[in-house]
């Protein structure tokens, strides 16, 4: 019996599973590319397109490369990750209002 024996091994995915990560994630860079240098969508719409294929595109990266998912062994990474969101999120969130503050009294 060896020492790796004991620990559970994690799944690092099959050919397949890489190839269709690899799809998805190509086809999520081509979109905003188009959209941006087509110039035929309202910059509101480009900005969107752009900013909704980058969300999916780190949702098919944890899932196909990093192997993220809702097992009981990736939970602890899962929560991790989702705390990290929130405090870029609130550190982002946080700059713009301060900055849109600043703005708005100096300027008013």
């Amino acid at each position: 019996m060896s020492a790796h024996d004991n620990h559970d091994h994690a799944s690092h995915g099959s050919v397949a599973s890489y190839l269709v990560g690899f799809v998805l994630a190509a086809v999520l860079t081509i979109i905003p590319f188009w959209a941006v240098m087509a110039g035929n969508l309202s910059p509101l719409a480009t900005g969107l397109t752009v900013v909704i294929t980058a969300v999916l595109q780190v949702l098919v990266h944890l899932k196909f490369f990093l192997h993220l998912d809702s097992s009981k062994g990736q939970r602890m990474n899962v929560a991790v990750g989702l705390f990290t969101v929130l405090v870029i999120a609130i550190i982002v969130v946080g700059t713009l209002w301060v900055m849109w503050n600043m703005n708005y009294f100096m300027m008013h």
